[in-house]
């Protein structure tokens, strides 16, 4: 297939992303690049100075809503993309509503709860749809300890194992690379109806 035909394919595509930090911007701004044509996001937090290590934000948006900014820079990346920006808290029902006829939905969030709570409301109540989420991005280096692991509609990109914590925190190399794990999972998703199992 051309790469005329994988954009025109992708460009029909509805994705969702909950969570707009380092994993979740930079999922989405590969995603605009690789040409999907409408994404969906929401985070109720604003940029910070903290972020622009390992974020796709920069200096002249710190304060302002991450997904206010996130939804400015991927019209930088394409002008043509249809983009729903929401500043919200995501719970269960938030979710569904929200993310309603996306073909995959990206988890992007900080918490394990949060993290939990999407896999559950997803799985459960979103019939069809794929989830692709991360788990063990923190520190750097350790590369070839990065996966992907797919049980049904639920793919894990990471390494299933380093926690953020003051001695591992998220370095924008490692981040950067689960983030693109996601993107491509996917793109792989879109084009192909599903993904193969692989460790």
């Amino acid at each position: 297939m051309t790469r005329e035909a994988y954009r025109k394919q992708l460009s029909g595509a509805k994705v969702g992303i909950a969570g707009c930090g380092g994993l979740g911007s930079n999922c989405a701004a590969a995603l605009a690049r690789a040409g999907v044509g409408r994404l969906v996001f929401a985070d109720f937090d604003t940029v910070s100075e903290a972020n622009l290590d390992r974020q796709f934000f920069f200096r002249d948006q710190v304060g302002r809503p991450k997904a206010e900014c996130l939804a400015e820079n991927l019209k930088r990346i394409d002008p043509s993309l249809s983009l729903v920006a929401s500043k919200a808290r995501l719970d269960p029902d938030g979710i569904v509503a929200l993310f309603e006829g996306c073909d995959v939905i990206v988890e992007a969030f900080d918490g394990a709860d949060q993290k939990a709570m999407i896999i559950e409301t997803v799985l459960s109540r979103m019939r069809g749809t794929w989830l692709v989420a991360a788990s063990g991005l923190a520190g750097y280096g350790r590369d070839a300890s990065l996966g992907l692991h797919v049980s049904g509609r639920l793919v894990l990109c990471g390494d299933l194992e380093s926690e953020v914590s003051t001695d591992q925190p998220p370095m924008a190399p490692r981040v950067g690379i689960v983030a693109n794990m996601e993107a491509d999972a996917v793109v792989s998703i879109l084009l192909d109806g599903g993904i193969g199992e692989k460790t």
